[in-house]
């Protein structure tokens, strides 16, 4: 049988229009997903911007469906998980990022940080410390210490926070001393007394300016009897850190007392106390003249005096609890009511959140911050 090539030259033209029209076909669609992707990303963030993030979800879940090549789209959508405290979901983002082959090495690096967040904001710490451990000599190397420094406060981990906050510190992050040393003094709080000493000796020579080594160890030294070195420390820290006298104002009046230096310890407090006025110093001062002998009438006199330099409701308060009144039999309300209304302003406020409470914290139980408690009270702010 003999073939016909007139069926050959024939088929060839319509191959070649066929082909054309499918390549056609196939551009006209390319161009009209190109078109729909980026409306539907638009959108998004038009719906982002006017905080309708439910909307702006469903609009980057559109984009990304119809474009599931694009990473930003996926970091937009996994932050807005995170955001919304969808955490699993946003791990999903990342975790599907990750596990991409044609990923580039910044957007992995990119994706193994948003993945530590994520599982942080879960509060899943020890996978938040896997991922960002993996973080060590890329980009987000600063980031990602900064955020281990943090799990590892909230762990109370401070032997591996001194370890990153040293690392940070070297790498030009800034000063970390202030930090370092409350986080040998919270080592030294787990230690026995040989122990502990050594350690806030060690932090003194991290941050000499730093309030609260000396502070625990004048609290060490007393409890072991050592009054005169306790008397010492505190001294060296009326020189080191003035501000924090009002703190410790009632244990300078009583180690002095225990070790026979009551002069000096008054000296050293009306030296504070003229400098600031704190109502914490002034009481030490009125016990220790108590105890010395001081007429009471005198005592009180200071109230008063202190009443014409401050405003002070407690100071007010205190004066009247010692006073007779013209009709002494309506004291004990009067005074209720002073107390009552006195007692909020006795609080220390975090200086970084406005968290309040009855006693001085070292690192705010609100915001975490370190040293954003002043040593003076509400009223003195």
């Amino acid at each position: 049988m003999d073939f016909d090539l007139s069926w050959i030259l024939l088929g060839l033209p319509i191959a070649f229009v066929l082909g054309w029209l499918a390549s056609r076909l196939d551009f006209r669609q390319l161009r009209l997903d190109n078109r729909l992707a980026p409306k539907a990303y638009f959108k998004g963030l038009n719906y982002l911007l006017n905080e309708q993030q439910d909307k702006a979800i469903d609009a980057f879940i559109e984009a990304v469906q119809k474009d599931p090549d694009t990473s930003e789209l996926h970091f937009a959508l996994g932050n807005l998980f995170r955001r919304r405290g969808e955490t699993e979901r946003a791990v999903r983002v990342h975790e599907h990022l990750l596990s991409r082959g044609d990923l580039s090495a910044a957007d992995r690096d990119r994706s193994q940080h948003a993945l530590a967040m994520d599982f942080l904001k879960a509060g899943l710490l020890d996978r938040a410390e896997d991922a960002l451990r993996k973080l060590e000599g890329t980009a987000y190397e600063a980031r990602s210490r900064l955020a281990l420094l943090s799990i590892y406060e909230r762990s109370r981990d401070w032997a591996d926070a001194s370890e990153i906050a040293h690392k940070l510190e070297t790498s030009d992050q800034g000063s970390f001393s202030g930090r370092q040393s409350h986080y040998l003094c919270e080592q030294a709080a787990a230690q026995p007394p040989e122990a502990a000493q050594a350690l806030l000796e060690k932090a003194i020579a991290v941050a000499p300016q730093a309030a609260r080594p000396r502070i625990d160890l004048a609290i060490l030294q007393q409890q072991a009897g050592a009054n005169d070195e306790a008397f010492k420390t505190l001294l060296a820290l009326s020189e080191s850190a003035p501000a924090a006298i009002p703190l410790v104002a009632d244990r300078i009046a009583t180690v002095a007392t225990a070790a026979g230096l009551t002069d000096s310890a008054l000296e050293l407090l009306e030296a504070s106390y003229a400098h600031t006025a704190s109502l914490d110093v002034l009481e030490a001062i009125l016990g220790l003249q108590i105890r010395s002998g001081t007429p009471i009438t005198d005592v009180r006199m200071r109230y008063i005096q202190h009443l014409e330099r401050e405003q002070s409701l407690v100071a007010a308060a205190r004066w009247i609890a010692g006073e007779k009144l013209e009709h002494e039999e309506f004291h004990p309300q009067i005074q209720r009511a002073l107390d009552h209304a006195a007692n909020p302003l006795k609080r220390y406020r975090c200086a970084a959140c406005g968290f309040e409470a009855k006693q001085h914290f070292w690192q705010c139980p609100g915001c975490q911050a370190w040293d954003s408690y002043p040593a003076r009270r509400v009223e003195e702010l």
